[in-house]
């Protein structure tokens, strides 16, 4: 099979955050998942880590598929319709926590997240606007569990209504992704090395800014 690394020309020195040590821990994990772009076993972690984000885990999957299809960019449309689809039954997973179990499972992954409860008095407006609002989150940073648990509240957002948002928003943004690795992804490998730590600086702030904002229009 053919190699679709580049090694043809020596990578630059990675720019690291200094005193940060638990990029350290972190750069392990992506070596630990880049070895495993080619095996049998990477479409299903992929697949799980993206159904459980869209309910409960607060890692995006993104921060697999990127250096998997960075490293295997033929697959890259193939790992993002794996996000897609695991995202979209996670999601219908998040829909059922808040249908029959927002009172203690769903209240208690909104009190992890810091999401306090007055919530319940937005899902009124919430299912008005039900699959716009899905749609920009499951595209956006802000955290798609929040919307898929509080879709399923006492049926405020129809589960087929929820399906085709989070078949639109999270494909919208995992098949961008992925074309864009498809693309390039050889090309980018030496720059995701270089500025790893800083992309996870970047990216843990777009997802702690999403939790913010989700505080504030809740």
């Amino acid at each position: 099979m053919e190699d679709e690394t580049p090694n043809d020309a020596a990578p630059e020195p990675a720019v690291h955050v200094e005193g940060w040590g638990v990029f350290r821990h972190v750069r392990r994990v992506k070596a630990w998942v880049e070895a495993r772009a080619e095996s049998r076993h990477a479409s299903a972690w992929l697949f799980l880590i993206a159904a459980m984000e869209s309910s409960f885990f607060p890692i995006p999957p993104d921060v697999l598929l990127l250096p998997l299809g960075a490293s295997a960019p033929k697959r890259a449309l193939r790992f993002a319709f794996i996000c897609t689809l695991g995202s979209v039954i996670g999601g219908v997973g998040g829909w059922a926590i808040g249908y029959f179990l927002y009172g203690t499972v769903g209240r208690a992954i909104f009190e992890f997240y810091g999401i306090t409860h007055e919530v319940e008095e937005v899902l009124a407006r919430y299912g008005e606007n039900g699959f716009a609002a899905i749609v920009v989150a499951g595209f956006t940073p802000i955290p798609y569990k929040v919307f898929t648990i509080l879709a399923g509240w006492n049926g405020t957002v129809a589960l087929p209504v929820l399906i085709g948002a989070s078949c639109v928003g999270r494909g919208a943004r995992f098949f961008l992704e992925g074309g864009l690795l498809r693309v390039a992804g050889p090309a980018i490998m030496p720059w995701v090395d270089r500025y790893f730590d800083m992309l996870v600086v970047v990216f843990t702030v777009l997802l702690i800014g999403g939790f913010v904002v989700v505080k504030m229009v809740l």
